[in-house]
């Protein structure tokens, strides 16, 4: 048995590639250890925390719908899940349950790789979606100081709810518009970032009108299937950077890997080439 395994936990869990990024780094850096996915139903999920260390895990990721309760499970959590109010990292530590969010992290890990220089003069940003995932991309853009945020959802309860908690988080000013294909939903955001599942591959479309968005914008999906959204095709056609979900992805996975295995992986291209190969022969 490998001396250090590790886990993803979800419901589904079918579709997650991280089996596919940490086993490739652990063949690359020649580690004694495994990574696993494991379908875990909601009411499963406490039993499985309570015996994950009897089964020999070391951690392991979380992925939807279990960010939120494992984040409550947590004897520790880092100052970034605080924030997030999710989990999507686990750890042990003298046989207590530790949790971090790294979604912060590869996010904007992966905006500074393929937008360089974003932030410099980025003032206003809009965000699509009111759930977790968007929670953690406004938790970054704080972390980078963007003076205002727009949050655009279909929801428009769950939206003011997330536009009152983001006023707390030092922006100078958050709001908030239903999300639709209307010209004006967007006025000059320097950066615009889809954090729902639309457009993703088996989801309704993601229809929205780019025209308001400044001219040297940058456009960020973070779903990775496709490859490329038609959101990042619009943005790209009309000559805007483009940050795409695979990047975050694997930047997310990083800081994990290092805390279980000991080692600080490389996001390189290799690996971006392998799971791109992968995704492709799905999606045939």
């Amino acid at each position: 048995m490998p001396t250090r395994r590790a886990f993803v936990i979800g419901y589904p869990v079918k579709h997650s590639r991280s089996p596919l990024i940490h086993n490739f780094w652990l063949k690359k850096y020649d580690i004694d250890g495994s990574y696993i996915k494991l379908e875990v139903l909601p009411e499963k999920l406490g039993e499985f925390l309570v015996e994950m260390q009897g089964h020999g895990y070391c951690g392991g990721n979380v992925t939807l719908p279990h960010k939120e309760k494992v984040y409550s499970a947590c004897v520790f959590t880092t100052a970034m899940a605080q924030k997030v109010g999710a989990v999507n990292t686990l750890w042990l530590e003298n046989g207590h349950i530790c949790g971090d969010n790294t979604d912060v992290t590869g996010f904007l890990a992966n905006l500074d790789a393929e937008a360089p220089g974003w932030d410099v003069d980025c003032s206003s940003a809009a965000v699509i979606g009111a759930g977790g995932a968007a929670r953690a991309i406004l938790v970054g853009l704080a972390e980078r100081n963007i003076a205002e945020v727009k949050i655009l959802n279909r929801s428009a309860d769950r939206m003011q709810a997330l536009v009152e908690e983001a006023r707390n988080w030092g922006f100078r000013k958050v709001s908030g518009r239903l999300l639709d294909d209307k010209p004006g939903v967007l006025s000059g955001e320097a950066l615009l970032v889809n954090t729902t599942s639309l457009g993703m591959v088996g989801q309704p479309r993601l229809t929205i009108d780019l025209g308001g968005l400044r001219e040297r914008a940058v456009v960020s999906d973070i779903i990775y299937a496709p490859l490329e959204t038609e959101l990042l095709a619009d943005a790209r056609a009309r000559g805007h950077r483009i940050s795409s979900g695979l990047g975050m992805l694997l930047h997310q996975a990083a800081p994990g890997f290092e805390r279980w295995f000991g080692v600080r992986p490389v996001v390189s291209e290799e690996l971006r080439e392998f799971i791109i190969e992968d995704l492709r022969r799905a999606q045939s």
